[in-house]
């Protein structure tokens, strides 16, 4: 009995111990990377509810069940195989995104000597063959094979990528396809029943359904890396179960509207472990309209450094509110400076929509174009202000961008590097001088046909990177201009900006 008594005692022990373990080991989700007039006023204090319900929206059927969903959506749900060329698998990886999403996204490409595969899912928007999926899924595949609910498999070709979303557009070349409609997450509920349908593991598990609750929204996880700093991270949370093989693969409410496209899990052990998150509808919407439209994403930029109102920010800096989106920094010449934000500002709501954190501040102005005014409702000095703003492109201008991305700026005018300068020069990217003028860099030497690919020390993959990095340079500075000349030279020039 003795001996029992201490056995007991011993196993106890060592349970709670393995608990405790378990129990640190799953809070450690992923961890990434960090890097963003008419006036009214009101002499008042303002103060936010932390949750409002509202069931107008919200449709429970009798003797609830997920078949009618099921059947509606699981014909439209795609398989997604892609291969990879040596460039990829010689750096042991998959890409930039690989350590990122190793732990969803089922790719098989660690090591492989001369090819590297992958596998998600997608889902079919419209019966001539666009597929909405993951860009991590497709990102840098040399082949892209689309495995259909009834067997069928066709080739895929990318239309466009967004990796500020990780959303993709695939097409297929077919017809009378079945369908998924999309749906509005704005009006879908925490606590609201979702399906997650995809492909986990692989092919052996294709079409695979599963159910779960909306457990939050607005979900900011710091997982999508973007070279700009320009990711939009607005999740929606919930317990459906997905695990790898479901990147792209559609969230749906019961009436079979696709909410979100499930992109990433938080996990300790590589497959699901509780909740998982979906971009929501709404920006998915925007995004695929903008690559069908344009072939690149429109990007709207109100131009400010933002951070979430917490309780120690708000005694800190005296802000009487302890909810909202706080404005540490305004770009000079943005959008925002010239709506008359200001530096200490809150943020509370943006078109009459509340926003309460960076996530979703983020996600309301990500899904209007450059031009659109918005209006961006404000607490200054503990007083109630309303001011509009005309958002701006990456490129600081309210036109819409191409593909090519042109840009100017003192004089030069600058485009991508093509596909054929990479090969020709062995560069992975850059911006072009295509045009040039009297000016800075006219001055300092340079030359049209002359390409920057990195400014101190800073590499430059494209306009957008130049764009990003001169908005951002105080005037007076000097700058260290590294990059290609027409004839294949290195060549380096000194600026004074």
């Amino acid at each position: 009995m003795i001996m029992d008594k201490k056995q007991f005692l011993f196993g106890l022990l060592f349970a709670s111990l393995f608990g405790g373990i378990i129990a640190i080991g799953g809070y450690k989700l992923m961890e990434p990377e960090r890097p963003l007039n008419q006036n009214s006023s009101e002499d008042q204090n303002v103060r936010f509810s932390n949750y409002t319900m509202d069931t107008s929206q919200v449709v429970i059927p009798q003797g609830l069940n997920f078949v009618f969903a099921s059947k509606l959506v699981t014909p439209a749900v795609v398989h997604i195989r892609t291969v990879y060329e040596n460039q990829r698998s010689s750096r042991g990886s998959q890409g930039p995104m690989d350590d990122i999403f190793r732990d969803y996204f089922d790719g098989q490409g660690r090591q492989q000597p001369r090819q590297s595969s992958g596998s998600g899912s997608g889902a079919i928007i419209s019966a001539d063959g666009y597929i909405i999926t993951n860009n991590h899924v497709v990102d840098q595949a040399t082949e892209i094979e689309v495995l259909l609910n009834d067997n069928q498999v066709f080739k895929g070709k990318v239309i466009g990528t967004d990796p500020t979303t990780d959303i993709a557009l695939v097409k297929i070349d077919a017809n009378n396809l079945p369908t998924i409609k999309m749906g509005d997450s704005d009006k879908i509920q925490i606590g609201e029943w979702v399906l997650a349908v995809g492909s986990p593991f692989g092919d052996d598990f294709r079409s695979t359904v599963t159910a779960g609750i909306v457990s939050a929204k607005g979900r900011n996880i710091n997982i999508i890396r973007e070279k700009n700093g320009l990711q939009i991270e607005s999740f929606i949370q919930t317990d459906a179960v997905v695990n790898p093989g479901n990147s792209g693969g559609p969230l749906v409410n019961i009436k079979g509207e696709i909410v979100g496209i499930n992109t990433a899990i938080a996990t300790p052990t590589g497959t699901y472990a509780g909740y998982s998150f979906a971009v929501p509808s709404t920006l998915v919407n925007k995004v695929v309209g903008d690559l069908k439209e344009f072939g690149v994403v429109q990007r709207a930029l109100l131009n400010i450094r933002i951070t979430d109102v917490t309780a120690e920010l708000s005694e800190k800096e005296d802000l009487n509110v302890v909810e909202g989106v706080y404005v540490s920094e305004v770009i000079v010449g943005g959008a925002a400076e010239d709506a008359g934000i200001e530096q200490g500002d809150v943020v509370f709501a943006i078109d009459g929509e509340k926003v309460t954190k960076t996530a979703e501040l983020q996600e309301r102005v990500a899904l209007h174009r450059p031009g659109d005014k918005i209006q961006v409702e404000l607490i200054r000095d503990g007083k109630k202000k309303s001011v509009y703003a005309t958002l701006k492109n990456t490129l600081g201008t309210t036109r819409t961008v191409s593909s090519a991305n042109n840009f100017s700026v003192q004089g030069a005018a600058f485009e991508d590097v093509s596909k054929k300068d990479k090969e020709q020069y062995e560069i992975e990217g850059g911006a072009k001088i295509v045009e040039l003028e009297d000016g800075k860099w006219k001055d300092a030497g340079l030359e049209e046909g002359f390409i920057i690919t990195g400014i101190d020390k800073r590499k430059i993959e494209g306009v957008e990177g130049l764009s990003a990095l001169l908005n951002r340079t105080p005037a007076g500075s000097g700058l260290l201009i590294e990059g290609i000349s027409k004839n294949g030279d290195k060549a380096y020039f000194g600026i004074g900006w």
